[in-house]
């Protein structure tokens, strides 16, 4: 198995085990997993090929689903202006 795999499997089951956190204890091991996403994502796209980007992006997406779209949320009202 590829590295890039073995480390995205990791990857997966150290955002479970923040997910199992209380909430408070969530924000950096999760903003940590967060940032690391996209170059392990990177990485997988390089050694094995776009579908497994695609389906390590999907579980990304999935995970940090309520979170991203907070921050979309958010950056919205910094560019359209409202309070």
């Amino acid at each position: 198995m590829p590295l890039s795999l073995i480390l995205a499997c990791l990857w997966v089951l150290a955002a479970a085990i923040v997910a199992m956190l209380p909430m408070r204890y969530q924000y950096l091991p999760g903003g940590a997993l967060l940032v690391l996403a996209l170059p392990l994502a990177a990485f997988v796209g390089v050694e094995v090929g776009w579908p497994w980007l695609a389906a390590v992006l999907f579980a990304v997406l999935s995970m940090y689903r309520r979170p991203l779209a907070a921050l979309a949320r958010h950056v919205g009202r910094r560019f359209t202006g409202e309070t």
